[in-house]
């Protein structure tokens, strides 16, 4: 089943469906229902960004079209996870809502194109039809050699310092799943937005919540920039960061927010914000918003740079 407590990190699509728009008498005026992006930024990832927030029956989170899901198939979904990790799910239940909804709508779109080009679903793997119609959406990334330049010169301790011929082409695979990642992500949120669904107002404000409470999360609310780490120890460039985010932290105190996030010990979290690979630096301007990532190791001068782009002033000292 596609419902599995982890369909994929990369999978967070919707089924393809015309929006039906609100009707109300010719005396009031026309309003949208909310949306989850719009009450709460950041919370969705792609699938459920432009959900409307709306009365649903008792246990009912989510519906479209003829999906149901209750808040018993969440539960269920979480108990069958890993022990470890059934604390960080309960805390990023709408996760788990957006992961078995995106599943069950890109199975449908998947079947649906299988059939409209004459192929047949029968007896192929739901996660397989679907992987291979991520794959099609994002046949067409493709990474150029000065692009690859850029990236070896920016990471190459990354690759043992080997000369750049010796790594080309694994870094042109590695830079083309990047851009794959994007392109499926961007080809999501399109087909989310095509799509009416309703999830349950009173229980996504309970979970916004929930959810917020993070290191990533309470430095965004903060109202001052933010950079992230997101590393792990033992991971070799994370280690070379380490000591150059403890000098930052220290001289940005009070003035921005330097926050180091083990993917291991939290990997719902890395899993929300879409880490695939470590180290990843990410920025956030003072009203919380994601402004630049970069993947791999970084100096000092280079972070320093991207802070001081984001509004943090540069100091003498250390």
């Amino acid at each position: 089943m596609t419902s599995r407590w982890m369909i994929s990190i990369a999978i967070m699509g919707l089924s393809a469906v015309g929006a039906v728009a609100q009707t109300l008498p010719a005396t009031q005026p026309a309003q949208e229902p909310a949306i989850v992006s719009a009450a709460y930024p950041g919370l969705a990832s792609a699938a459920l960004v432009h959900a409307q927030l709306s009365e649903l029956p008792a246990n009912v989170l989510l519906q479209a079209g003829d999906l149901t899901l209750t808040q018993d198939r969440i539960d269920a979904e979480i108990a069958r996870a890993p022990q470890d990790l059934q604390p960080q799910l309960r805390k990023n239940a709408f996760y788990m809502l957006e992961r078995i909804a995106t599943g069950q709508f890109l199975l449908r779109e998947a079947k649906a194109a299988a059939a409209l080009e004459g192929r047949t679903a029968a007896g192929v793997a739901d996660d397989q039809l679907i992987q291979g119609y991520l794959q099609k959406a994002a046949s067409g990334a493709t990474v150029s050699d000065p692009e690859i330049a850029d990236f070896y010169a920016a990471n190459r301790d990354m690759v043992g310092n080997q000369e750049l011929e010796a790594v080309k082409e694994p870094i042109r695979g590695y830079m083309v799943q990047q851009k794959q990642q994007l392109i499926v992500n961007d080809f999501i949120q399109a087909l989310g937005r095509r799509m009416k669904i309703a999830v349950s107002a009173p229980w996504v404000k309970q979970q916004a919540e929930l959810a917020a409470d993070n290191p990533v999360d309470r430095a965004r609310r903060s109202g001052r920039p933010s950079l992230v780490d997101f590393g792990s120890q033992g991971c070799r460039p994370c280690d070379m960061l380490a000591p150059i985010l403890e000098t930052l932290k220290k001289k940005y105190e009070g003035k921005a927010n330097v926050v180091f996030v083990s993917v291991r010990e939290e990997q719902i979290l890395a899993a929300r914000y879409g880490i695939q690979s470590i180290p990843v630096q990410v920025f956030f301007d003072a009203e919380g918003r994601e402004v630049f990532r970069h993947i791999g190791f970084w100096p000092r001068e280079e972070l320093e740079k991207r802070l001081a782009e984001i509004g943090v002033g540069q100091e003498s000292g250390t």
